[in-house]
């Protein structure tokens, strides 16, 4: 017989299977952490090898700035800003959400079947599973980018702008891991669709850390207003920056990024809802 997916959040309120969601995930993130530090030494090295890897995008920006005083007539300190702030953000997604591009794995081969008879929210599982805390060198680069922006950039700091930093920082991570989670609610039909989910996310992250001004309008249009990742660093980042958005959009827009990372949140949890509800193992 099939096994028909089922959820916490099926069977008792939103707030208790969201309590109950959180601290599975913090067990399981404990467990695979413990695990982790056994082996203090390849920790190390692993987590070097992820700030150094990552180091080389930004890297490639500096040797092009060898060679040019702006890109798309942005200076290298904007772009810093710019790229430390998506990094930044895309990394706290990417270690507390990544693993969730692996879901089309367990589908395809039925192991998902393990954790809907656990007693703890399906997706607190998969979002947990095999939690790599070698990540924080993607976040620790992410962040060294952006300080080196914060104190080159020519910036008229006021207590919003201040403030808007980390707001966009912790937004962004949330927009990121909506997409994480929309992504893997759509390997419940396609089965094998990691890669598709990849294009969206470290895709996304290559594109932001870029100047919108390098770029198409229509592709400009798409992070905007079909898959808003523009709201993860540009349209808050430019307000800081002072700099015109290509778009025609109003100035307060860029004060959003809050609002559109709970909606994005609100859509994806729905998105994995449903796909859930559809999953029927891979028995017959």
């Amino acid at each position: 017989m099939p096994v028909v997916a089922s959820d916490p959040w099926e069977r008792q309120g939103r707030w208790a299977a969201t309590v109950d969601g959180l601290r599975a995930y913090g067990l399981i993130v404990a467990m695979w952490v413990r695990s982790t530090m056994a082996y203090r030494a390849s920790f190390v090295m692993t987590t070097i090898t992820s700030f150094a890897i990552t180091g080389f995008d930004f890297l490639a920006i500096l040797l092009m700035f060898v060679h040019i005083d702006s890109l798309g007539g942005y200076r290298l300190a904007e772009i810093a800003f710019l790229y430390g702030a998506a990094a930044t953000s895309f990394g706290l997604s990417d270690l507390f959400m990544g693993s969730t591009e692996r879901l089309g794995r367990r589908v395809r081969d039925g192991t998902l079947d393990t954790l809907l008879v656990r007693p703890a929210p399906v997706l607190a599982q998969v979002a947990a599973d095999r939690f790599a805390l070698r990540r924080v060198g993607r976040i620790t680069q992410g962040l060294a980018v952006l300080g080196y922006g914060l104190v080159t950039v020519d910036v008229d700091w006021g207590l919003v702008k201040v403030l808007m930093v980390p707001m966009m920082v912790v937004s962004g991570a949330v927009i990121f891991s909506a997409v994480f989670v929309a992504g893997a609610s759509f390997q419940f039909w396609a089965q094998d669709a990691s890669e598709v989910q990849n294009a969206v996310t470290y895709g996304g992250n290559t594109v932001l850390q870029y100047p919108p001004t390098v770029f198409s309008r229509d592709l400009v249009r798409g992070v905007t207003f079909v898959v808003p990742l523009a709201f993860v660093n540009w349209l808050p980042a430019l307000a800081v920056l002072e700099r015109p958005y290509p778009l025609d959009v109003p100035h307060w827009v860029a004060y959003l990024p809050p609002l559109v990372a709970a909606v994005c949140w609100w859509l994806a949890l729905v998105a994995w809802r449903a796909g859930l509800r559809s999953y029927r193992s891979t028995g017959s």
